[in-house]
């Protein structure tokens, strides 16, 4: 067997796991696999001797404390944009209508419509802006010229 397949099964040998005939063979005419494995084993001897650190007695307490008081603080509008999720959830939400918005809508105002409809009328009044924002003019008609009288 070549090193780099003996490699991948060092981590067994090291934990006591039994392999193949073929690996410790290997093994036992190897020095660098067999260094490597005395490496794993020495890691794996100081890993099985190490004890976490206790936390302080008032650990619990203290992160109860700050708990309570993330909690207290006034939320914003936007905490809700953190969550991954909701905020796809409202871009998605905006561009479709958005999309919808300047789609749709928007056709229906350009269209012409005939006079006499109330949309018909704002065309009209936009098309005459002009006439309709000097009322000056109406002012100096005399009413023999605002009235065409027919007899």
């Amino acid at each position: 067997m070549k090193c780099t397949e003996i490699g991948e099964q060092l981590m067994d040998v090291a934990a006591g796991v039994e392999v193949e005939p073929q690996v410790a063979a290997h093994l036992r005419t190897c020095a660098a696999c067999t260094e490597r494995l005395e490496s794993l084993q020495r890691t794996m001897t100081l890993l099985d001797e190490w004890q976490a650190p206790e936390p302080s007695p008032y650990f619990d307490s203290r992160l109860g404390a700050r708990l309570r008081e993330q909690e207290a603080q006034p939320r914003s509008w936007l905490m809700w944009l953190r969550k991954p999720a909701l905020a796809a959830a409202m871009a998605l939400l905006l561009a479709i209508g958005s999309l919808l918005y300047t789609g749709r809508g928007h056709e229906e105002l350009t269209q012409v419509q005939p006079p006499g409809t109330p949309v018909g009328d704002l065309q009209v009044l936009d098309r005459n802006h002009d006439i309709f924002t000097n009322f000056d003019l109406l002012d100096d008609l005399t009413p023999d010229e605002g009235h065409s009288a027919n007899p």
